[in-house]
């Protein structure tokens, strides 16, 4: 006959680590509640005994956890009694208390911090310790950062809420639904990988774009050029060449800057390379590796002149939200066109024809082209020709923002920049020698 109880032994690391995760949530409490003109149930003591509670009960019967329901529920309805009376107590208590002190008292925090105390003894129990240590600093942390959450939540606008549901629904929704087989025989490019291509390059950007806009605006034109390469070294050029042309007192600062977004925009294209062909990234490492350091030492010595510290408000330099819908549609149909016409190209023209569409991409999104070769050289495309035709389309990029640089800052600021990114445009195209073994 079998017993309607299976208790469960309970390993002594684990007996420990609940009754110290317990004993850690207890003193978040009691800090939290410090200010509280009202000591709320729970604590030090009270949170490493509920903890002991919920792991006892699990162990008396874990196969369904009925007696684990059960004092959730008594805890539960205990909880929802202490809530409904210190709510009612609230409503009568003289004007004389603070506001944020009546909301610290009648939060939902008590009966929130209660619960997971109950649930951390169980969860240390049937989980890895990893998650019950991860469960408890995360409840701590959160609760520690009271003030600091309620500043970013004034200071986020509705906007940046909606781009942030924008980024859950493109990596969390649209991702795991669309098929990952071909749907045309024109490119083996996959549904999928199209939209894994538009998640790695929003989402390198998309965090690019936050650090830009709530922590570089206080630290200066280099740190938010940098930023910008990694967004889009492009865009980057442009806004820093029409600062450059009306504050040229700080020239010397802003030309360094335009330099750093195409040495950085390197970087970027190694990491977005090596997320779809390890064997592509190492191919194309040194060559990369050798122009990212030389565009830095140019913006070194660029950089040499400017002695004073960087006053200027570093709004100008502000880029625009890259996670419209719009724009990630833009990307996916570019990167669909460029795959196609970089199969076609290889089939048709050979080495010659892909050279020439990397030559063409780098006047128009470098990062389209660069994805639909990287998807290629898993597949059949050569890893010294792949290489090559993302130096070429990076090396027409560098002198398309050469041209920018001189057309919007003017020759005379920024015809230092300018030569620069002529410079490492034409050290792109030798790298394509050496890559090809023609030198």
């Amino acid at each position: 006959m079998t017993p309607l109880f299976a208790p469960l032994a309970i390993e002594p690391e684990r007996f420990a680590a609940l009754l110290a995760l317990g004993f850690f949530l207890g003193l978040a409490f009691e800090e939290y509640f410090a200010k509280s003109r009202i000591k709320p149930p729970g604590g030090v003591r009270t949170f490493p005994l509920l903890a002991l509670c919920g792991a006892l009960l699990y162990t008396l019967e874990p196969q369904h956890g009925l007696l684990l329901l059960g004092g959730l529920g008594i805890l539960g309805a205990w909880l929802s009694i202490y809530y409904a009376r210190r709510l009612q107590n609230q409503l009568a208590e003289t004007e004389d208390q603070a506001p944020a002190d009546r909301r610290l008292d009648a939060g939902i925090m008590a009966p929130t911090g209660n619960v997971l105390a109950f649930l951390i003894g169980p969860i240390a129990l049937a989980e890895p310790l990893w998650v019950a240590v991860s469960v408890a600093v995360a409840a701590v942390l959160f609760t520690g950062a009271r003030e600091r959450l309620h500043a970013l939540a004034t200071t986020l606008g509705s906007e940046e809420l909606v781009t942030l549901g924008k980024f859950l629904i493109v990596i969390g929704i649209v991702l795991p639904l669309v098929p990952n087989t071909p749907v045309t025989s024109l490119t083996p490019i996959t549904p999928y990988e199209v939209w894994l291509a538009v998640v790695a390059v929003s989402t390198l950007s998309y965090a690019s774009y936050l650090v830009q806009r709530f922590l570089a605006p206080t630290h200066g034109v280099l740190i938010s050029a940098a930023l910008g390469g990694l967004y889009s070294s492009t865009a980057t050029t442009v806004v820093l060449s029409r600062r450059a042309h009306a504050m040229a007192g700080t020239s010397a600062r802003i030309q360094s800057a335009i330099v750093l977004a195409t040495a950085i925009m390197f970087l970027r294209i190694i990491v977005v390379v090596s997320l779809f062909s390890l064997p592509l990234a190492l191919k194309l490492l040194p060559a990369v590796a050798i122009l990212c350091v030389s565009g830095l030492a140019i913006t070194a010595w660029l950089m040499w002149p400017a002695a004073k510290p960087d006053g200027e408000a570093p709004q100008a330099s502000m880029p625009t939200n890259p996670l419209e819908l719009s724009t990630a549609i833009i990307f996916s149909v570019l990167f669909i066109a460029l795959s196609i016409a970089v199969e076609w190209a290889k089939t048709r023209f050979g080495e010659s024809g892909l050279f020439g569409l990397g030559l063409l991409a780098g006047f128009t999104d470098v990062d389209p082209f660069v994805l639909s070769v990287a998807q290629g050289a898993s597949r059949a495309i050569d890893l010294d020709l792949a290489a090559a035709a993302i130096l070429v389309a990076a090396s027409a990029n560098n002198f398309l923002k050469a041209s920018y640089t001189l057309g919007f800052a003017g020759r005379t600021t920024g015809l230092k920049p300018a030569l620069a990114l002529f410079a490492l445009s034409a050290g792109g195209i030798v790298a394509v020698f050496f890559v090809l073994g023609r030198v």
